[in-house]
């Protein structure tokens, strides 16, 4: 299937208006969101974070991370590092955030992570997950070739590694079965680095990104990825 790809200027600020839409359609009372890590997702959470007040009420939101790095908290490398400085701190803190666990046997970790994203999706289920796609197809951290790509329905965490060896650090991400529950995905991809995984992914291969089948999935590129001359 062939994804809908929506061309903006700025994909941060284009991001942040979906958020404060998502927050607005919210079904229930809370909004629940699974954050991203790398540097597109950095410059969308401090976009989110400069929204006008009373945009959000940041007491109701509750974040998650879909996927982490199996490094210390405070480590440079950890995604819920780069969420805590560019958002959390920023808007002077959330109703709540559950990070990845980090420490200890990585499948001990999955499994206590597990038992969280089930709560969440058995109760008041996941509003949006925020994902990227990295240059050679992968989103969260579901890279090609690897077996959690196949894993079935019951699955929601999983500790894994990029097959290639291509990413560094051990990992944990949530799977396909997880991010399909949630109500909306989200992609954000910018710049020409990327241009050649958005070709391939409008050509229809079979990228991790391109499984993703959400309840909504927009995608937000900029034309440096699209390939588009300005």
């Amino acid at each position: 299937m062939t994804p809908d790809i929506t061309p903006v200027d700025d994909v941060a600020a284009a991001f942040a208006d979906v958020v404060a839409e998502a927050f607005a359609s919210r079904p229930g009372p809370r909004f629940s969101a699974a954050l991203s890590g790398g540097p597109t997702a950095r410059a969308c959470y401090e976009r989110v974070a400069a929204l006008g007040a009373g945009t959000l009420d940041w007491g109701l939101v509750d974040l998650y991370m879909g996927d982490e790095r199996l490094v210390g908290p405070d480590d440079p490398d950890a995604n819920q590092l780069l969420v805590r400085e560019a958002l959390i701190e920023e808007v002077g803190g959330v109703g709540s955030f559950t990070p990845m666990p980090t420490r200890g046997d990585p499948e001990g970790c999955a499994a206590a992570y597990e038992q969280t994203v089930a709560a969440l999706l058995d109760g008041p289920g996941l509003d949006l997950v925020h994902l990227g796609m990295g240059a050679d197809g992968h989103t969260a951290s579901l890279f090609p070739g690897s077996p959690v790509l196949d894993w079935g329905p019951d699955r929601l965490v999983a500790a894994t590694a990029d097959p290639s060896g291509t990413n560094p650090h051990p990992r944990l991400t949530l799977t396909l079965a997880a991010i399909d529950r949630a109500r909306l995905a989200v992609f954000t991809v910018a710049g020409a680095a990327k241009r050649q995984a958005v070709a391939r992914l409008m050509a229809g291969e079979d990228l991790p990104a391109a499984r993703v089948r959400a309840g909504r999935v927009r995608w937000l590129v900029d034309a440096a990825a699209l390939g588009e001359a300005r």
